[in-house]
């Protein structure tokens, strides 16, 4: 069966070797290091038949000014997805290529996705997760979660989390002051497709998508169509 997957549809869109960055020292040449990197940050309500986007912060500053666009929409889809095929009360992580999706979904049916590249630290993104949700609920009616939407929710918190972890040494030093992640297992997904139905295809889902516009929807199947060689059994 040929696909292609969430992963593939962000790399499309990459610049090549923006995470790259080398380490200059007078009089001395060191190895690059690895720009770890955060791009999204989305607190959404499951429902029993989908997941409503309430508040969402993105850093998109490594893909081309003029896609930006798409990959946001894209990375809205994505977040949407996962907090709806997540059971409530369970933690996440999904693996595609580069990047990896991790979910928290509370008993309360309140969730929370970061994406991020796959050397950013999952305690990390976990903590944020607890932390962001913690703090939401607290500050947001439970009456609105279901019917709220990023321009009615008043939470202006995501832009500035976002930005604070994108450095997850600090972050994890600044997480260290908050209680222990507790026990509960965390589930690693290696792909999206991993988390659909028998039967059910990625491709129908994209072009139901209420969070993908038609520019999206077309380069979707453009770089299906450049991946057609791929095959995945």
């Amino acid at each position: 069966m040929t696909t292609v997957s969430v992963g593939t549809f962000w790399a499309s869109y990459c610049q090549e070797g923006i995470k790259w960055q080398p380490k200059r020292v007078e009089g001395e040449v060191t190895r690059p290091r690895f720009a770890m990197k955060l791009y999204s940050l989305s607190v959404l309500h499951k429902s029993s038949t989908k997941a409503n986007l309430l508040k969402a912060a993105y850093d998109l500053s490594s893909f081309s000014f003029f896609q930006r666009s798409s990959v946001q929409e894209f990375m809205t889809f994505t977040s949407a997805l996962i907090v709806e095929r997540s059971s409530q009360g369970s933690r996440a992580s999904i693996k595609e290529q580069e990047y990896l999706c991790h979910v928290y979904v509370r008993n309360d049916s309140l969730g929370a996705v970061v994406i991020a590249d796959s050397e950013y630290p999952s305690r990390v993104c976990f903590t944020l997760l607890d932390k962001v949700l913690d703090e939401f609920s607290r500050q947001v009616d439970s009456i609105d979660w279901p019917h709220g939407s990023p321009a009615s929710i008043q939470y202006t918190a995501l832009d500035s989390y976002l930005a604070k972890y994108q450095n997850p040494r600090e972050a994890d030093a600044m997480s260290k002051v908050q209680a222990e992640l507790d026990e509960t297992k965390i589930i690693l997904h290696n792909t999206m497709e991993s988390l659909l139905e028998r039967g059910e295809k990625l491709d129908d889902l994209v072009q139901k998508s209420e969070h993908l516009g038609n520019q999206s929807k077309a380069f979707y199947k453009t770089a299906r169509k450049q991946n057609s060689c791929c095959e995945v059994m």
